[in-house]
């Protein structure tokens, strides 16, 4: 990567900040000994933070340089673009994206099928739900003026995969935006980070973008995730009811079953920048029983209350869920997931 920008951006002064997540593939201790006879590069190795919006923002605070780009460490993306994006830029642009939608650009062989099929799925709703009209919004491969991303820096999801869709979403159609065309070219090194979580982590951008920001991506996969578990307790007291007639116990039972899957599925969603392991996640699991006890005492107290005024156990199990929702995530974020 380095030999590759010292060649596309030649005669232009430049600099190259990695933002690595302690990866344990050694990239940073690779940046560390090129940075030691290059000046040019820089590294920023983050620790119990994860992410790539996230990282991007990092990056891009840590220069005091007028133009920041963001590219790939995969080599998928192409580095000579480079300078036809700061071509655009001098011109008057304040983003020059990376594009495959435009004339002239394509995936190449860099997606697979179904990648392609996820990806246009997920442009088209980015474009048609936060009004954007960059074609490939999508797009991990950009560069944007430092004046513009400072104004809108405050407002943008540290949590998530696609920066340039909120970017352009919080820039509100002020912006004078450039598309330059390149190929997604083959992953060269490493395995891709897309999968079901990065999916669910759009979906929570685009809620999150459509409510103003109010609720930010966290609370609305905390809520999926919530939400799974009213179908999970549902099935659990439906179970428990056939062996106990007593829907307390078997209310109690659902609480239970469905705090453990929300443990699990928070986990590997929600809180995947703090994911909990080994030991680690022994005592979270502990942690979120405990915090959320309270929660789940206002779950089945509220829900036997509503089973004696209306005895249909369905429709009360569902009002103790919502009810001992609120403070699940306040207790797990604090507790559970705190940052440390």
């Amino acid at each position: 990567m380095i030999d590759k920008l010292s060649k596309a951006l030649e005669g232009i002064d430049w600099e190259v900040v990695f933002v690595d997540d302690n990866s344990p593939d050694g990239t940073a201790d690779a940046v560390r000994e090129a940075a030691s006879h290059n000046p040019r590069v820089r590294l920023i190795h983050r620790i119990g933070r994860r992410g790539l919006a996230g990282a991007c923002i990092e990056g891009i605070l840590s220069s005091t340089a007028p133009l920041a780009a963001v590219i790939d460490g995969d080599l998928q993306h192409d580095e000579s673009k480079l300078r036809e994006m700061y071509i655009a830029m001098q011109s008057g642009a304040d983003l020059a994206i990376g594009s495959r939608n435009v004339e002239g650009g394509s995936s190449g062989t860099g997606l697979s099928a179904i990648r392609q099929k996820g990806s246009d799925m997920a442009n088209g709703l980015a474009k048609r739900l936060l009004k954007i009209d960059a074609t490939d919004p999508m797009s991990g491969f950009f560069m944007v003026r430092r004046t513009r991303f400072n104004a809108i820096v405050t407002d943008l999801q540290t949590q998530g995969f696609k920066i340039l869709a909120d970017m352009l979403a919080a820039s509100k159609g002020t912006w004078n935006v450039v598309e330059v065309p390149y190929t997604f070219r083959e992953r060269q090194h490493g395995e891709s980070k897309m999968d079901s979580a990065v999916t669910l982590e759009f979906l929570g951008l685009l809620a999150s973008r459509l409510t103003g920001g109010l609720m930010p991506i966290r609370f609305v996969l905390f809520i999926m995730v919530g939400l799974s578990g009213v179908f999970v307790q549902l099935a659990a007291v439906w179970l428990a009811l056939l062996i106990i007639p007593s829907f307390a116990i078997a209310q109690t039972f659902g609480v239970f079953i469905a705090m453990t899957s929300n443990f699990l599925l928070n986990n590997a969603l929600t809180y995947r920048d703090r994911k909990l392991t080994g030991r680690a996640m022994l005592r979270g699991v502990l942690s979120f029983y405990a915090v959320c006890s309270v929660g789940a005492i206002a779950n089945v107290g509220v829900a036997e209350l509503i089973f004696r005024l209306f005895p249909y156990w369905a429709f009360a199990s569902i009002i103790g869920a919502i009810v001992g929702a609120f403070w699940n995530f306040l207790a797990s974020s604090l507790v559970t997931w705190r940052t440390r």
